[in-house]
């Protein structure tokens, strides 16, 4: 994932920097599999794949190649810029993650009921995948309806038959 994102960084062809930032989220969804999280997983490609067709679609109406910056103050400021944002953030970052509560300690009366019965109530060893599939089944099918509707709005808006000129 790393070498995607330091390959779409470099690359001056914006079609091999889509298709690095695709490894990368491709690489995501592999990480989200490993920790078992299958439901993350699925959007996370969903998004991946609908995010590359969109970017991709507009690379293709514009330029393939990127435009090259010229070297002056203003990229310096950019530069020193990005430094202090990033210094910033991670400084609050470290800061927020102190208070928060213990990993796996519940703070809402739902979590509670969901990490003390889940296992008995489903028999699904994944707490997650049971909570999202069994608890929460609505909430996702929703969820599943409005990611589908964006995929069919995808093809509707970028079809090339019946599109005029």
């Amino acid at each position: 994932m790393i070498l995607g994102a330091i390959l779409a960084i470099w690359v001056s062809n914006l079609v091999a920097a889509v298709v690095s930032m695709g490894i990368v989220g491709f690489g995501l969804a592999l990480c989200f599999l490993f920790l078992e999280a299958p439901d993350l997983a699925i959007v996370q490609i969903v998004v991946e794949i609908l995010s590359l067709v969109i970017i991709l679609a507009a690379i293709m109406k514009t330029t393939p190649e990127d435009t090259k910056e010229a070297r002056g103050p203003l990229r310096m400021t950019m530069y020193i810029g990005g430094a202090v944002f990033f210094i910033i953030f991670l400084v609050s970052f470290i800061r927020i993650c102190g208070l928060l509560p213990e990993f796996g300690s519940p703070v809402l009366r739902m979590a509670g009921d969901y990490i003390g019965s889940g296992l008995q109530k489903t028999g699904a060893p994944n707490l997650v995948a049971a909570i999202i599939l069994n608890f929460r089944g609505y909430d996702t099918l929703g969820e599943a309806t409005v990611l589908f509707a964006a995929v069919v709005g995808l093809i509707v808006v970028l079809r090339k038959v019946g599109r005029k000129r």
